[in-house]
């Protein structure tokens, strides 16, 4: 896949793609830009990218409207580099799990306090506290 990109120049990195769709005029307003990625209508890196508020660094490419688009980091300015994902880092499954399984035994705790029936056994009711 050889094609002419055009070269785009970052003050600093990273920034948000909604961002810069609105910085390039690919977009007039922020929730505009947030449409454009969640239909769909941009590649990042060769890839369909629908989050919105991705964080882009010079090197990454973007394709939109039959254009295609290279980041480059302009002179003078500090380089950030990616995140890199480490080991140790939970994944969003995994720490969704983590927390669940905390909401769980917390709802568990909650049970082993309330030693109060739910349901008096002669009459039928639910028994009411007053202290």
């Amino acid at each position: 896949m050889n094609q002419e990109y055009i070269e785009i120049e970052l003050e600093e990195e990273p920034i948000e793609l909604c961002n810069l769709l609105k910085v390039l005029d690919f977009a007039e307003t922020g929730g505009q830009a947030k449409q454009l990625i969640a239909l769909g209508y941009i590649t990042v890196n060769n890839e369909l990218c629908t989050q919105k508020r991705k964080k882009m660094y010079s090197g990454d490419s973007l394709y939109f409207d039959g254009d295609a688009f290279l980041l480059t980091l302009a002179e003078g300015a500090t380089p950030n580099p990616k995140p890199a994902m480490s080991a140790n880092t939970p994944t969003t499954k995994q720490a969704h799990t983590h927390a669940t399984t905390k909401k769980s035994q917390k709802k568990q705790s909650n049970k082993k306090r309330n030693k109060q029936p739910k349901v008096d056994s002669k009459t039928g009711r639910k028994p009411i506290s007053f202290g």
